[in-house]
């Protein structure tokens, strides 16, 4: 009974979800990452067949590292469309007095929430393999470029956008929808501008700057998803290229994704969604 009320109720949030206008603003920014990547990676093959000016190691280095450039801007836009989809998928329907109406009958919060999350967890994996698939195949077709993993870095890119969402839902049961949104997205950012600063400190040999890197990564594991992402669509060579200082460069990972790390993110899922569900529980609605 529970199993097909979280069913019913994760198909009802995704149905809910491609409805809303927030998903066409994501369709949108997307088709015009494409495009605009597309374009660039075709003058860059041409500007390499016209001048001959770089080695084929040298290309596909160029196309791998312009590549995460252009996947960090995706996972930007599903970061963007996640946080602002969760908030109001439960915080707008507690203040709208939806939620009430729902739960006066015979359903557990808890499969409410648990339906929502796993609705938005579909719509953001899906979103991430369809977009992602299409970058590799823009890149493939311009620049004659195709990442090493490209099945582990769509995986891991996914895994940061639920982890995302889940902190949005928690976020939406403390304070208001808009508001969870924005916040879940500054922290995105600011995460992310942490790992830059410890890859820098980590360079200059300086412990104490380089541990803000690490410690972000714990705290919020979305920037330690995405350097493994990273690494999964550089080329190889690239850390050969740069030497140590590629650490401090922002679209380089010196280092893959750890199982250590992978079953950390789950925990902290866990943890997170518990937290959100006890928080559920305790608003007046």
């Amino acid at each position: 009974m529970i199993a097909r009320t979280v069913t019913v109720i994760a198909a009802l949030t995704l149905r809910e979800a491609l409805r809303k206008r927030v998903v066409w603003a994501l369709v949108g920014l997307t088709v015009l990452l494409l495009a605009l990547s597309g374009w660039g990676f075709a003058e860059l093959a041409n500007a390499q067949s016209s001048t001959g000016q770089l080695t084929s190691g040298q290309e596909r280095l160029a196309a791998s590292q312009v590549l995460n450039l252009v996947m960090f801007g995706m996972s930007l836009i599903a970061a963007l469309g996640t946080a602002f989809l969760a908030g109001p998928t439960l915080g707008g329907e507690i203040e709208s007095g939806v939620a009430h109406a729902m739960l006066a009958r015979p359903i557990r919060r808890t499969s409410v929430l648990a339906g929502k999350w796993l609705g938005l967890a579909l719509f953001g994996s899906a979103y991430i393999a369809v977009a992602g698939l299409a970058q590799f195949l823009v890149v493939k077709a311009t620049a004659d470029y195709w990442p090493p993993q490209p099945a582990l870095a769509l995986a891991l890119l996914s895994l940061q956008t639920i982890v995302l969402l889940t902190l949005a839902l928690l976020l939406s049961t403390l304070i208001s929808p808009l508001a969870s949104g924005i916040v879940a997205v500054g922290l995105f950012g600011a995460t992310w501008v942490a790992g830059v600063v410890g890859g820098i400190g980590a360079v200059l040999d300086n412990d104490a700057v380089a541990r803000i890197g690490d410690i972000s990564r714990v705290l919020l594991p979305t920037d330690g998803l995405w350097r493994g992402a990273m690494h999964a669509i550089q080329d190889p060579t690239s850390l050969l290229q740069f030497g140590r200082a590629g650490e401090g460069f922002p679209f380089l990972s010196p280092t893959g994704i750890t199982g250590l790390y992978l079953a950390w993110v789950v925990l902290w899922v866990m943890a997170v969604g518990l937290v959100c569900a006890t928080s559920f529980a305790r608003r007046d609605l």
